[in-house]
């Protein structure tokens, strides 16, 4: 055994797997990289195509970029927004629990207080899927003398699916992270702590995203799919008339690559991320079902789908000419009066927040 083996195999001075070094030296030896820079000359190999190609496979090439760049990625950029946080009040009974699993199809969920602002933890389904079972087992000597047979020895009847989840002792603890967090560090708080689940807290204390284990993992591997992900068709779709139905969720350089650069060459553009946010910032407001928002260049965006909250599908079309009259049930919306330079910050923290919730 040299001395560097022997060194490691001391317990307490190095916890890390004798493969794993074994691996970095083979590396390290293989690629001809220096010990005091091996981040350095392992992302110059990686770059040369040459090398790749026979050392790494493609997939094992892509991955190890990614880990690389893992140090360099926050929270913030890859945390699910608020807007589509599935949450329940802890309040909720057992049996409204259940349906909002069902549909959620996640298997943990937010818990908060009053609101998403208050969090108290998380909920897991396999706790419910056991609390459940332990409520509806039955004792066989009491169900062999009544006379009665049950299947798995479980009585659903047993099971009050009125029971607040305040009172179960279900809830379970849940992270917390600022936005600007490395996502490497919350990685390895998630394995210390067993805690798959966090919640990004913005600098006022309110809750401005979550991300979940699965995500940091999908910035090395690549998109996790599972048997309850749905395939989500193109967001912005060419129709036969020349004009575009798009997602508001859609972003501005997918916009720009499918329908034509001018449409987002424009200054609001840097300041938002999505159609939906460049809805908004245009028409100062929060736009209605029907609407028609006067757009960049010759273009018009008509408001097909929305909620109170947000835009949801539009339909982009160049402006004719001359239009010689709208549509019926159709209202044409005049450009938003210019801003108050005092006005000019609120309109882009309004623009944020609609952004975000149209992811």
């Amino acid at each position: 055994m040299s001395k560097s083996e022997a060194e490691i195999s001391k317990p307490g001075q190095n916890d890390a797997p004798r493969g794993l070094i074994r691996w970095f030296d083979r590396l390290k030896s293989l690629l001809g990289l220096r010990t005091a820079s091996i981040r350095t000359d392992l992302e110059e190999v990686l770059a040369e195509k040459k090398v790749s190609e026979t050392e790494f496979t493609p997939v094992e090439r892509t991955m190890l970029q990614n880990i690389l760049a893992l140090e360099e990625q926050r929270i913030g950029d890859i945390m699910v927004p608020r807007a589509d946080i599935v949450a329940v009040h802890q309040g909720i009974k057992i049996g409204e629990l259940l349906s909002v699993f069902a549909s959620a199809a996640h298997s943990r969920l937010v818990v908060y207080d009053d609101t998403l602002d208050d969090p108290t933890g998380l909920v897991h389904i396999r706790d419910v899927v056991a609390y459940l079972t332990t409520r509806a087992l039955v004792d066989h000597e009491n169900a062999e003398r009544a006379g009665t047979s049950l299947p798995a020895g479980l009585d659903p009847r047993n099971v009050d699916l009125a029971v607040p989840l305040s009172t179960t002792q279900l809830v379970r603890r849940i992270l917390f992270a600022p936005p600007s967090m490395p996502a490497i560090d919350l990685l390895v708080k998630m394995q210390a702590t067993r805690v798959h689940l966090a919640l990004v807290i913005d600098e006022y204390g309110g809750t401005d995203g979550l991300v979940s284990m699965e995500d940091i993992v999908e910035q090395i591997v690549g998109d996790i799919e599972d048997e309850h992900d749905d395939t989500e068709p193109a967001q912005i779709v060419p129709q036969a008339d020349g004009s575009f139905v798009a997602d508001a969720r859609a972003s501005l350089d997918e916009a720009s690559e499918k329908i034509g650069a001018e449409f987002a060459a424009i200054e609001a553009a840097e300041e938002v991320d999505t159609l939906g946010g460049l809805l908004v910032l245009l028409a100062g407001r929060l736009p209605v079902r029907g609407e028609i928002i006067p757009g960049p260049g010759e273009f018009e965006i008509e408001v097909l789908d929305a909620d109170p909250r947000k835009a949801k599908r539009l339909r982009i079309y160049r402006r004719a000419p001359e239009r010689p009259g709208m549509q019926q049930g159709k209202k044409e919306s005049t450009p938003a009066p210019a801003l108050a330079p005092g006005q000019r910050d609120s309109m882009v923290r309004a623009v944020k927040a609609a952004d975000d919730s149209s992811h």
